[in-house]
C-alpha cells in the first residue's frame, strides 16, 4: 500500500513550513504593489519572516520562564503632585 503525499507532510513539520514559505513567496511575486495592496503585502512579509524565524529557531518546546539580558543604563521618572513624597521615596 503506497503512502499518499498528505500523510508524509503531516509527519514532517519542516516540509509543511517549506510549503507555506513557498506559497507566500509565490503570492508576493504575483501581487502587484500599489496603494490598495500594500497592507496585504506587509502582512505577507510579516508572516514570511515569522515562518523563516520558526524554521531557523526550530519548533522545540521551551522551558519555563524567560531570560532578560541586562545592558545599558536605566532612566526612571517619578511624576506626581507637589509635596507627596517623591524625594522621600528616592532617598529611602
Amino acid at each position: 500500500m503506497a503512502k499518499d503525499s498528505k500523510s508524509e507532510n503531516i509527519s514532517d513539520p519542516t516540509v509543511h513550513l517549506n510549503k507555506q514559505i513557498k506559497e507566500i513567496e509565490d503570492e508576493l511575486a504575483k501581487t502587484k504593489y500599489n496603494k490598495a495592496t500594500q497592507g496585504h503585502i506587509g502582512r505577507l512579509k510579516a508572516k514570511l519572516a515569522s515562518l523563516k524565524n520558526t524554521k531557523t529557531r526550530g519548533g522545540g518546546k521551551r522551558g519555563w520562564g524567560y531570560g532578560l539580558r541586562k545592558m545599558g543604563d536605566a532612566t526612571v521618572i517619578l511624576v506626581g503632585f507637589p509635596s507627596v513624597g517623591k524625594s522621600t521615596l528616592l532617598n529611602a
